[in-house]
């Protein structure tokens, strides 16, 4: 089985770099996190060692990057019938749905790895904790996960990726905005604070900022893993539906 699971992970992962959207997406991760980092952050403005300003952004920028990789997951498989194909191959549909996002998720850890100079800058002019950074490091790339699992069920639901692209923006936004404390401090007094606190529960914002501080809890990264898991699985759900579409 996992034999079928890596053909289709090597086949994703090198049709992105066989075209120039793998090449495209990494540059512009990179061109946006140096200006977020440095001129939007203020990171040698604030004097201090540690790379917050670059991770602060990572919800923000992964909003509307991640969902551009997404989109194509299997909106394009269905526009040109070779999903047909594909699902007629002595391969699960969980290999597939598995084996497409593992080569997504991996061009974001790729892309995101890249940025290391950041990292080689502050240890440069600093003594950071790297032990912090490793953490956000890997906090950063489970929340990109929770993002691209959103992106594969929105681009199973349509043949068109521009509206895949726009579902997933919008879900997205509003998973990225659920631990916001301005939207937290709008609810009314007579809701139950059991029910703010499990709102408050959903929003990435509130597990990837305790990561990104240092403090990786195995609560967190369990979230993002079970949200992967949960729209990946619905990911399965919504082909099988659309299959004979």
């Amino acid at each position: 089985m996992m034999g079928n699971l890596g053909i289709i992970f090597k086949r994703e992962l090198l049709g992105y770099f066989a075209t120039p959207l793998a090449y495209i997406f990494i540059v512009i991760f990179l061109i946006t996190n140096g200006i977020f980092t440095f001129d939007m952050g203020g990171f040698y403005l604030r004097g201090q060692a540690d790379l917050l300003p670059f991770f602060s952004f990572h919800p923000w920028l992964y909003l509307f990057m991640v969902p551009a990789i997404a989109m194509t997951l299997w909106a394009d498989e269905r526009k040109t019938g070779t999903i047909e194909l594909l699902l007629t191959l002595p391969i699960k549909l969980s290999e597939a749905v598995l084996g497409k996002f593992l080569a997504a998720w991996a061009l974001t850890g790729i892309a995101l790895l890249l940025t290391f100079p950041i990292w080689m800058t502050v240890n440069y002019l600093g003594d950071p904790d790297n032990g912090v950074i490793v953490a956000a490091y890997i906090g950063s790339w489970f929340m990109a996960g929770g993002f691209l699992a959103i992106g594969s069920c929105m681009s199973a639901c349509t043949k068109n990726s521009v509206i895949a692209f726009i579902l997933t923006v919008s879900i997205c936004f509003l998973f990225v905005i659920m631990g916001s404390p301005i939207l937290l401090d709008a609810f009314p007094q007579w809701v139950p604070q059991i029910l703010v606190d499990a709102f408050s529960a959903m929003g990435f914002l509130t597990h990837f900022d305790s990561i990104a501080k240092g403090v990786l809890d195995i609560r967190d990264i369990l979230f993002f893993t079970v949200f992967i898991v949960a729209w990946l699985l619905a990911s399965a759900v919504v082909i099988e539906m659309k299959k004979a579409n």
